[in-house]
């Protein structure tokens, strides 16, 4: 496979350099430019299948860049992709689509995301080539047999009707690979924005959360006024719950996979599906005595059976039937239609007998917020959810469904292999920090966010610990370089400037021993981040949770 040329915008080399580091294993010719007339001039004299474009830059500006290209006949459809540092508002990006901008990266960029970007719009241009060529190939055909066979017109007609054929099915495949690649950049966006909301929710529950328990333990022993911050702590956890769907959906949640036997997870649930769905539904199940395990995180398969179940009851208000089955599936080859690889899989199906979905319903029904429950009914996530899960577990969701005769969901999950089954151990109550035998420290606290650091410090403050805050790496560093030292490191991940991973990389070159704590509102690291040594803390987090953190990285004189 030849490689196609893919240039590179950018007046920093810095971000030049990270392009070329990011996309080189694609294999593909990577050209580099650092202002819009070098660009113009590459364009000129070569052949480009996709172009990644600096919105900011000091002599022309990405915007004036791409209406320059989009003049040129031979780049009017070329891919070409925004790169930006800054927040891009409305009529920032409007204004890049019709300059002629097929996409937007903000950055840091995830290399993932944009190696599977770049991949797949040079792939669709050398798809459009080779469709061109064959077009070309099939012209010429088309005229040489014309020339041979002018004498027998019911042959001529009998070649054209070939040749239709043969374009209408290139065409309908080129078709199918541009809607596909269409709904991958919409599932994308809509994934980053959901992503980026369920971050700062996580920081501002993080405040939340932390001062109501603090000023729990301060009040006095009023009933009515206990009850008031339970229900306020109770709302703050609904909405991390809330977060954790948005994160699932957008596929950003860290899952815990492992091997799950499906008919044990259907089994022990049953009882709390049948409680879900209320006296008026049967619940029925259909499963096989034996089940190849699947490779799964059993404690989301679990919320998502729930939230199917849910549904379903929802779906039927007057009453009838919930049955789920599962059965064993062989994929011989890749299956565009399920987007599913090659392999085993297990099929778990959740059938229910309600009123079903029109076309135009089904089409939204694993689209965010969407959903046909009256207000105050539904968040719109659930599905969602379940769409995420099942796609991050290497598995895919089909939805089935006509208007009054019910609807048929099911999760496509790839089979575990060797790996052995194991249980997961159910969540224990959470009990109170243990305020006897706790050696004092002296804890750095690393936060953009005011609110988070304060709550955070006053929780360690709370648990005797001795606190110093700042709100950067480089107030971080400066502040370990001086004179006061530090028996541990907390340090929030997403920060301007340097991120907590960064700060990380850094403290570990230089302060080996030092304990770090790494805390997030993003339930997962960008790829390319290799931390394993590093206790990880997702927010919001509870002050018990942050003492057995405390005690992971400390020692065991920090009971938790």
């Amino acid at each position: 496979m030849e490689p196609v040329n893919i240039l590179l915008v950018d007046d920093q080399p810095a971000k030049l350099l990270s392009y070329e580091v990011i996309l080189q294993e694609l294999g593909e010719n990577l050209i580099k430019a650092k202002s819009g007339r070098e660009a113009l001039e590459w364009l000129l004299k070569t052949d480009v299948a996709v172009i990644l474009v600096d919105v900011c830059m000091p002599d022309q500006d990405g915007f004036e860049l791409v209406a320059m290209i989009r003049e040129h006949p031979r780049y009017q459809k070329t891919a070409i992709i925004f790169v930006s540092a800054v927040m891009m508002t409305e009529p920032d990006r409007l204004r890049g689509y019709e300059a002629g901008a097929v996409d937007y990266m903000s950055v840091p960029v995830v290399p993932e995301l944009l190696r599977a970007k770049v991949k797949v719009f040079a792939e669709l241009y050398r798809k459009t080539r080779e469709l061109e060529r064959l077009n070309a190939e099939l012209e010429q055909r088309v005229s040489d047999r014309t020339a041979e066979l002018e004498a027998s017109s019911a042959q001529l007609l009998a070649l054209n009707e070939v040749l239709e054929h043969r374009i209408e099915e290139r065409t309908r495949e080129r078709e199918e690979a541009l809607a596909q690649l269409f709904e991958a950049q919409k599932l994308d966006t809509i994934g980053q924005l959901t992503g980026g909301v369920a971050h700062d929710f996580n920081n501002l529950l993080m405040a939340i959360l932390s001062s109501l328990q603090l000023l729990k333990k301060r009040l006095p022993q009023d009933e009515r006024s206990h009850r008031l911050l339970d229900n306020a702590a109770q709302a703050a956890e609904r909405g991390a719950a809330l977060t954790q769907r948005l994160l699932a959906f957008a596929r950003r949640q860290e899952l815990k996979p492992q091997a799950v036997d499906i008919i044990r997870v259907v089994t022990g649930m049953e009882d709390l599906l049948q409680r879900a769905m209320g006296p008026g539904i049967r619940f029925q199940k259909e499963l096989p005595e034996k089940l190849a395990a699947v490779l799964v995180d059993a404690n989301q398969l679990e919320l998502a059976l729930l939230n199917l179940v849910i549904n379903a009851r929802d779906a039927m208000p007057e009453g009838g039937a919930v049955t789920i089955t599962a059965a064993s599936e062989v994929v011989l080859a890749d299956a565009p239609q399920l987007r599913l690889a090659a392999g085993d899989y297990v099929r778990v199906r959740v059938a229910d007998t309600g009123s079903g979905m029109d076309e135009a319903t089904l089409a939204k029904a694993t689209d965010p917020f969407f959903t046909t429950k009256g207000p105050g009914k539904g968040t719109g996530l659930g599905l969602s959810m379940v769409h995420g899960l099942v796609a991050q577990s290497g598995g895919t969701l089909v939805l089935s469904s006509q208007p009054q005769a019910g609807t048929s969901i099911d999760l496509w999950l790839p089979v575990a292999g060797d790996a052995p089954v194991r249980a997961v151990a159910p969540a224990s109550a959470e009990a109170p920090a243990d305020e006897e035998g706790r050696t004092s420290r002296t804890i750095l606290v690393v936060d953009d966010d005011a609110l988070v650091s304060m709550g955070t410090a006053a929780m360690l403050e709370d648990l005797g610990h001795m606190v110093k805050e700042v709100g950067s790496g480089a107030e971080a560093l400066a502040a370990l370089g001086s004179d006061q030292q530090f028996d541990l490191v907390i340090t929030d991940h997403a920060m301007p400037g340097m991120t907590g991973a960064e700060l990380a990389s850094r403290i570990r070159s230089t302060y080996p021993n030092l304990p770090i704590i790494l805390a997030s509102g993003y339930v997962d690291l960008p790829g390319g981040v290799d931390l394993p040594d590093i206790l990880r803390l997702s927010k919001p987090f509870s002050q018990h949770q942050l003492t057995a953190a405390l005690s992971a990285s400390l020692g065991a004189d920090l009971p938790g």
